[in-house]
């Protein structure tokens, strides 16, 4: 893309995801995820209901009259974005590619933080690291996260999500809700997830074409790992092959599905077909 067809298309993201946040994830987002604790905002009179714990006796004392201590939410947050940038993701067969989608995705969670005034940071991966940008606020840089959504490409093809944990364990100490977009066509990550997923609040977001999950019925196709290279020639008019590749692919969502199960997080699934904003929504409201 030119700089002007990115600069345009940073606009459109930014312009949907605004709309996406204040129409749709009004409150949701907000109340989906908690602060650091509370903090002391102020001493008022007292109101017959109001908690007698937090009574402020020495100014009661001083006025001769009941005070009492108002608290109110420490609200920020850090919210860092693990986005997987492996060949894999540049495939769809309906609508767009699953890279699309993430990209998507990402840019509404990055807008929706900073509505919040939530600091946002990201790392970029594919079978290394391919990106950090380290969390900050303000919509400039959102722009630059949407930006660099947009234009990243992994230079690598591979998938390597194990040594994504590890880096984010080690590059953001303080406690963060961890969002991982990614078509999890990968295993092995799952004793790091834990890891993470007892100091952080971590979400996986699994990403997948219509394709990825069914082989069409069309005779003898040629067939290739975007991540490898390898092809090979398989019979899509076969039965057996068609569902032995639905069972892998059933599979690898089962042990997805383990793996955050096991390291107390949560895992999304969306199909490049579905409407997003419903699953994120409904995920909001329901973690209320």
């Amino acid at each position: 893309m030119t700089t002007e067809e990115i600069l345009k298309k940073v606009r459109e993201l930014e312009i949907k995801s605004k709309k996406i946040t204040t129409h749709l994830f009004t409150g949701e987002y907000h109340s989906a995820f908690k602060g650091k604790g509370m903090s002391f905002r102020e001493v008022r009179e007292y109101y017959a209901g109001d908690d007698v714990r937090f009574i402020d006796w020495n100014v009661s004392a001083r006025f001769s009259h009941p005070f009492t201590k108002v608290f109110e939410e420490e609200r920020e947050l850090t919210v860092m974005l693990l986005i997987d940038t492996s060949a894999s993701n540049l495939f769809g067969t309906v609508t767009r590619l699953k890279q699309e989608l993430i990209t998507e995705m990402a840019a509404v969670l990055t807008f929706s933080a900073i509505s919040n005034n939530d600091k946002v940071g990201v790392i970029f991966f594919s079978d290394t690291i391919e990106k950090f940008i380290p969390p900050k606020k303000g919509r400039q840089h959102a722009l630059y996260i949407v930006r660099e959504l947009l234009t990243t490409r992994g230079k690598r093809k591979g998938t390597n999500l194990d040594e994504a944990i590890r880096y984010f364990s080690h590059a953001v100490k303080q406690r963060s809700i961890a969002f991982v977009l990614s078509d999890f066509l990968t295993t092995g990550y799952d004793d790091d997830l834990k890891v993470i997923g007892n100091k952080h609040d971590v979400i996986g977001i699994r990403v997948y074409d219509k394709m990825d999950m069914q082989l069409p019925e069309a005779g003898l196709i040629q067939v290739q790992d975007a991540e490898s290279d390898t092809s090979r020639w398989i019979d899509s008019s076969s039965a057996t092959v068609r569902y032995n590749y639905h069972q892998h692919f059933m599979q690898q969502s089962e042990l997805s599905k383990n793996y955050f199960r096991k390291a107390g997080a949560e895992l999304l699934h969306v199909r490049t077909d579905e409407d997003y904003v419903k699953i994120l929504q409904q995920f909001f409201i329901k973690r209320n």
